[in-house]
């Protein structure tokens, strides 16, 4: 499974940080999104976006602050996190959804770490 994250990193509070993910064909599909999983905390869903870019979602804990988005041309989805909290540490993740309205494939994660 070939969904490559990058751009994690270490921040200060109310600092920014862009996330992007480079899929492969067959992973790079109509529902891509992104999850989170902070330590000893379960993995939660972040944002998700549809092939057309138009229909987003996002977590309660980051709307307003974080912007989903996607290139087509390139395989990519991005994470654009702006005004960080700590409480948003966590290793990010990746996914797709291959049509079967799970999100059955996911990438190696990239850490980001908000400091206080």
């Amino acid at each position: 499974v070939q969904l490559q994250a990058s751009g994690g990193g270490l921040v200060q509070a109310g600092g920014s940080l862009r996330l992007s993910c480079v899929a492969s064909e067959r992973t790079f599909n109509d529902y891509m999104g992104w999850f989170r999983q902070a330590p000893g905390n379960e993995r939660e869903f972040v944002a998700s976006i549809r092939w057309n870019g138009v229909r987003k979602t996002y977590a309660d804990s980051v709307k307003g602050r974080f912007t989903i988005s996607r290139d087509n041309t390139k395989n990519t989805v991005y994470l654009e996190m702006n005004n960080l909290k700590p409480e948003d540490t966590a290793v990010y993740y990746c996914v797709s959804d291959p049509g079967t309205r799970m999100w059955e494939y996911w990438g190696q994660g990239t850490l980001v770490t908000v400091s206080s």
